[in-house]
């Protein structure tokens, strides 16, 4: 196998380990090959290249849906989704044809296997501010329990550290190093040394869930708005429980209307509970919001949230794309939030967070240090068709509620609709592709973890130490650069 074959064999693994075929274990040797392939490789362009075509072939592979949503929801066609997509995939390939050429700088070595590591675990913190974020390889984690004892003291990235580690280990041992050099390899032994996790008592508290089934390309007159907001109402009769949520969803759904909020009010007044809705808000100057609408139980609203981390096509258009249509139907780009609002139920708080802000694990984290002793995320997959994109996006929920220990409501228009548990796991589900509610459990949680106390210091110190690295073995080396 030349070095080329092997770093795409690295994609292709990859692909295995995630949602729809979701092969976790693969996770710990999904990147060995393009390890080792990037020490055979003594020409950094060519490790440039193949880490390069690596990296389109991942994520194109991973994010397939991409396209379906460019040429269905925005309206691009054929020939100019595909072209959109191929221009997406490409350009977030870059990112590991880069650490291909750094991985040949840095290894074989003794600092090679905590410097790949590290250097992956950092490239991966630079996702979100690079403009997209999704799958960090720690998510492959999720079954896994004794690298899961992590998540709530370094968060996701720290699995991805252990699980790139177990690859750089793989590819010394087929690059035959000496056995000196996988002597940081010993460091996972920690894992042993760090608490089990302890199951969460029972939940003992409930929420109405609703999952309309709205059609998102459907056309909307006063009619059918009336007909959708009439079963939405119908939906929402439970059996007496404190708080009842419904999805962001594709419908003109505008509480600045005060016969709109006038009816959700009157559902919330009936039901003597809170309603959370999502729906679109106004700034002062008529820009849209992609918002969270509370109610209490007076049939007022108390608070909105406001999304901070728009979806990029689906709720503005980066300008390297300006030539892509927006998703949404909205007249003119959404504008984001600029700060974290947690809802009060009872003596207790609320975080909400909408749709892809579930991929920012920085900013999840933040409800929870406001004081959020459950969490909420409202979101549309519709867009999605369907597709894996479905079950990539639970899994990252999944690791957002282990990180910070709490019961986390995701709250969908046509599925996946779950309950996830302070460890991570699925506790309820409603059937996709219907329109249906549910009565789901949960608990609340008051202790903090240490990754929500202090975030993500390790992705940062990881990103400093692969550099560092890097950067010192390529200034003391003396082999040979074509």
């Amino acid at each position: 196998m030349n070095p080329l074959q092997a770093s795409l064999l690295s994609a292709i693994l990859l692909l295995i380990t995630f949602p729809p075929l979701g092969v976790w274990g693969l996770g710990a040797v999904a990147l060995a090959p393009l390890m080792w392939a990037s020490i055979q490789e003594p020409s950094w362009k060519l490790r440039l290249r193949n880490g390069w075509l690596a990296g389109t072939l991942y994520w194109g592979g991973v994010c397939y849906w991409i396209q379906f949503v460019l040429e269905v929801h925005g309206g691009m066609g054929g020939f100019g989704s595909w072209g959109a997509f191929l221009l997406f995939a490409v350009a977030k390939g870059i990112s590991m044809g880069v650490f291909s050429v750094a991985v040949g700088w840095m290894m074989p070595g003794p600092l090679g296997l905590i410097g790949a590591a590290a250097l992956w675990t950092g490239i991966e913190r630079l996702q979100g501010p690079l403009g997209f974020t999704w799958l960090q390889l720690g998510n492959a984690a999720i079954e896994m329990p004794l690298p899961m004892r992590l998540a709530p003291i370094v968060g996701v990235y720290g699995l991805s550290f252990v699980l790139a580690l177990l690859s750089a280990g793989i590819s010394y041992v087929a690059c035959r190093r000496p056995r000196k050099e996988l002597a940081p390899l010993a460091l996972l032994a920690l894992l042993l040394a760090l608490p089990g996790p302890v199951a969460p008592a029972s939940p003992r508290e409930s929420v109405r869930v609703v999952q309309p089934n709205i059609d998102t390309e459907r056309n909307w007159d006063a009619p059918g708005l009336a007909k959708v907001e009439q079963s939405m109402a119908l939906l929402s009769r439970g059996g007496g429980e404190r708080l009842i949520v419904w999805p962001e969803a594709p419908a003109p759904f505008y509480p600045s209307d005060p016969a709109f909020a006038e009816f959700v009010g009157n559902i919330a007044r009936n039901s003597g509970a809170h309603v959370l809705i999502g729906a679109v808000g106004r700034t002062p100057k008529n820009e849209p919001l992609n918002s969270a609408y509370y109610f209490n139980e007076d049939g007022m609203i108390s608070a909105r949230y406001d999304k901070v981390h728009l979806v990029p096509f689906g709720e503005f258009v980066p300008p390297l794309f300006s030539f892509v249509n927006r998703i949404t139907s909205e007249a003119g780009d959404f504008v984001a939030g600029d700060h974290i609002i947690t809802f009060r139920l009872g003596a207790e708080r609320l975080g909400t967070f909408i749709c892809y802000e579930s991929a920012f694990p920085e900013h999840v984290r933040e409800f929870v240090k406001e004081g959020a002793g459950m969490l909420v995320n409202i979101s549309n997959d519709g867009y999605f068709g369907r597709s894996a994109a479905r079950q990539q996006h639970l899994l990252i929920a999944r690791m957002r509620a282990a990180e910070n220990r709490r019961w986390l409501l995701r709250a969908t228009n046509d599925g996946i609709t779950a309950m996830i548990d302070p460890l991570g796991e699925v506790t309820e589900t409603l059937e996709p592709y219907q329109q249906v509610a549910g009565t789901f459990h949960y608990g609340i949680e008051h202790s903090t973890t240490t990754y929500t106390n202090y975030g993500d210091w390790f992705a940062w110190l990881c990103l400093a130490s692969g550099i560092a690295i890097c950067t010192l073995r390529q200034l003391g080396s003396r082999r040979p650069s074509q």
